[in-house]
């Protein structure tokens, strides 16, 4: 596919190992990449057109386990850990869950505590600085649930409250009523207000009511699938109303297993003015999919999570970077791209974006490192007039009560062409 940059604005870019996520606290961009030996790569972004690697923090698993996702905000990082199927078979006795790192100086990330759930480990997560969301899979349970961590001491992270699907509890007796190739399975937790608003794969998505964290509480919830072909992959809420109704963007995510050739995955926006009563009644399809013949990781994956207003990011694998606008509801629009050019033969692997508070956007693509861009003359994140933001609550101002040094290892270019040619496969 190539190179496409309509409605952006190229800034800088960092030639580290591409991966499943980045973050950005301040001006330093968190980097979870998808392959052993590689976790961590923490990179200054101060001068977003020289971006400057300050730090790597190696996995310390062999093939089988990655740690592709992370979240850094009051001086910690935490990073997922879970098995790769599809890679190798997970070590001998290895147990997923979380690790926590003290970045109150980001060049010198100090590991704190693994945190540790069954085998199948956690997947994507959310983060607000006192509680983490998260999708552990559990003894007794089938595939991944919905977990509140407590990391105000980050030594000692306390279970909160959990919840699960109907039928994933087998150790209580509860019986599956799902194709098991197709299992619903949480993806991640976003939290806004009270809620949870909750990607669950084959299970579509479910609304948590968290008024009492100890016991999260079902409040609506659809599953599009098997309809539309692909599972469900992020819900996040909009923090302002648009046309006098509270919104929600839901992605679904192009990968496998899907339940047969699609025409793409979609997003789609979600009424959830009646909260007890969510209603699709939009979607967005990139003109340019072929439709009925989308390859793998050609379509639409992640919406960047820290809105900014009606413009949103979206990583979308071969394509990029799509820019939508939904200040229009009812008529989604293409406003921006950002599509790399690698060469005959290759294409972009778009896996995760952000912003950052200087209105700048970050793409991370999976094999090929970190771009880093703006929108194209002087438009970009606006302030709604008129709108109503959403109450979040109040959360500790907390610091990691250590602070030590750790040197950052370097790795070899040679290693990085090697790891690239790994990560064009599997599962995101």
């Amino acid at each position: 596919m190539s190179a496409q940059i309509q409605g952006m604005k190229h800034v800088g870019y960092a030639d580290v190992i591409g991966g499943g996520q980045v973050v950005v606290d301040g001006t330093t961009a968190y980097i979870a990449h998808m392959f052993s030996p590689h976790q961590n790569t923490i990179v200054d972004v101060k001068d977003p057109k020289n971006p400057k690697v300050i730090a790597e923090v190696p996995l310390g698993w062999p093939k089988g386990v990655h740690a592709h996702k992370v979240r850094a905000k009051n001086g910690l990082m935490v990073t997922n850990l879970e098995p790769v199927a599809y890679q190798a078979p997970a070590p001998e006795g290895f147990k997923g869950g979380i690790n926590i790192y003290d970045v109150s100086n980001p060049a010198k990330p100090r590991h704190i505590k693994k945190w540790d759930c069954a085998k199948g480990g956690v997947h994507r997560f959310t983060f607000d600085g006192r509680y983490a969301y998260i999708s552990p899979c559990m003894e007794g349970y089938h595939e991944n649930i919905v977990m509140i961590l407590d990391l105000k001491d980050p030594e000692r992270p306390e279970e909160v409250g959990r919840w699960h699907f109907p039928g994933q509890h087998y150790a209580a007796g509860e019986q599956r009523a799902w194709d098991p190739k197709f299992p619903p399975r949480c993806h991640h937790p976003i939290r806004q207000g009270n809620y949870l608003f909750t990607s669950y794969w084959h299970g579509g998505f479910v609304i948590l009511d968290i008024s009492d964290m100890s016991k999260p509480k079902y409040v609506s919830g659809i599953n599009w699938t098997p309809q539309f072909k692909y599972p469900v992959h992020t819900c996040l809420p909009m923090p302002f109303e648009i046309e006098g109704k509270k919104l929600m963007v839901v992605t679904d995510e192009d990968a496998l297993p899907r339940v047969e050739p699609g025409p793409g995955s979609l997003l789609w926006l979600v009424d959830i003015s009646d909260i007890k009563n969510p209603i699709p009644f939009s979607s967005f399809l990139a003109h340019d999919v072929e439709r009925g013949n989308a390859g793998q990781h050609t379509t639409c994956h992640q919406p960047a999570e820290d809105v900014m207003g009606t413009e949103i990011p979206v990583a979308y694998f071969a394509r990029g970077l799509i820019m939508v606008d939904i200040k229009d509801p009812y008529r989604i629009q293409e406003v921006g791209r950002y599509t790399p050019d690698f060469g005959p033969g290759k294409h972009a692997h778009g896996n995760d974006c952000c912003w950052d508070d200087r209105g700048l956007i970050y793409l991370l693509d999976r094999v090929h490192g970190l771009y880093i861009m703006e929108r194209k003359n002087g438009a970009g994140p606006k302030s709604i007039a008129g709108t109503k933001r959403a109450k979040q609550p109040a959360m500790a101002s907390r610091r990691p009560a250590k602070k030590a040094a750790s040197k950052a290892k370097k790795k070899a270019p040679a290693k990085r062409k090697a790891t690239r040619a790994k990560a064009r496969k599997g599962r995101r």
